[in-house]
């Protein structure tokens, strides 16, 4: 990767109030510059600055989202589990027991599964009502 003006040599000192150097570093973790110098300089010399800002709709639905996908996996592995067994099983009464079994895994993996499609449509639609 390139550097660009890497024949800098000149060097500036500035001195800022703990509030105003605050106000400064609060602006530079807002924007898409990797460093405060460039942050800066690009400030100087009116280059546009990158924000990026929290869509706290987006973050909501991220945070339910990976909670859902936590329960699919686990109960992903739940029904891998009982699946080795019946696989393994030789006795009939406890073949029986991990039938019962899977079928209330598949159930709750089921309501999940549609919890997160309802979900996601809700999401989906309060996007498009922009």
């Amino acid at each position: 990767m390139k550097r660009e003006n890497s024949n800098r040599t000149r060097i500036v000192g500035l001195r800022f109030t703990p509030e105003e150097y605050a106000q400064i570093e609060r602006k530079f973790r807002a924007s898409t510059c990797r460093k405060l110098s460039d942050h800066i300089r690009r400030h100087l010399f009116n280059k546009p600055i990158v924000t990026t800002y929290r869509n706290q709709s987006l973050d909501d639905f991220i945070e339910e989202t990976i909670t859902l996908t936590n329960e699919l996996n686990s109960i992903g592995n739940n029904i891998n589990q009982i699946a080795k067994k019946v696989n393994t099983l030789k006795q009939i009464p406890e073949f029986k027991e991990q039938l019962l079994r899977f079928e209330f895994e598949k159930k709750i993996l089921f309501n999940k599964m549609d919890e997160v499609r309802n979900h996601t449509q809700k999401i989906s639609e309060s996007w498009l009502q922009l």
